[in-house]
């Protein structure tokens, strides 16, 4: 399955590819694979942002586990 790296004009991704470019300087690779899917990324970015603001973890750990899952999976972050 090939990877989607453009919009397409998608009201779904546009949103996503923007904020992802802005904030990493690309897509990351699980966004260009659930793509294919918009409603599928889209719930897979609403459950990333429910984690962040469920405050069950400490300010500033999200980013350390986003890090070190990375690192497990061999991916530079």
């Amino acid at each position: 399955m090939s990877e989607i790296t453009e919009d397409g004009g998608d009201p779904t991704l546009k949103p996503i590819f923007d904020k992802q470019r802005e904030i990493f300087g690309d897509l990351l690779n699980p966004t260009k694979v659930m793509a294919h899917c918009p409603p599928i990324l889209k719930a897979a970015q609403q459950l990333g942002q429910a984690i962040g603001q469920s405050g069950h973890l400490p300010k500033g750990m999200l980013p350390l586990i986003y890090l070190r899952v990375a690192s497990i999976n061999g991916c530079p972050f």
